[in-house]
């Protein structure tokens, strides 16, 4: 999977992969113009996103009736701490304990909570001309 940031202006990027595009930027208060998600914000996105549609398959395949699913991810940034991402699964009243652990288990099998929590490679290379 290739993804690319293109400079936009200022600190906005066009961020796309495959046919899919977004804009990433900082807040104004870090010089920024807000005219996207900030990248950790982006991150958080992913891992709300990953978990849900996780969740969702899981339950289909299950026949577990989930209704309007939502997942919150609160992340903090500790510049000299561990950061950490709290996740909430909204889930309907009617599911059995057994049914809500099982989702719970599953919610973190997602390759994105997997990557966040597991090591991680990353190889840095500079191109020029």
């Amino acid at each position: 999977m290739k993804v690319s940031a293109r400079r936009r202006k200022g600190l906005a990027h066009t961020v796309t992969f495959e046919h899919h595009t977004v804009i990433s930027d900082e807040p104004t208060e870090h010089g920024g113009a807000d005219t996207g998600p900030r990248p950790t914000a982006l991150l958080a996105m992913s891992l709300a996103a990953c978990t849900a549609i996780t969740i969702e398959m899981y339950a289909d395949r299950k026949d577990l009736d989930v209704g309007e699913l939502v997942v919150d991810v609160d992340y903090s940034i500790h510049p000299k701490g561990v950061s950490g991402f709290d996740v909430t699964l909204r889930l309907p009243a009617g599911l059995s304990d057994e049914e809500v652990e099982q989702l719970r288990t599953i919610a973190a099998k997602c390759p994105v909570h997997r990557v966040l929590k597991g090591e991680v490679a990353i190889r840095d290379r500079v191109e020029r001309g």
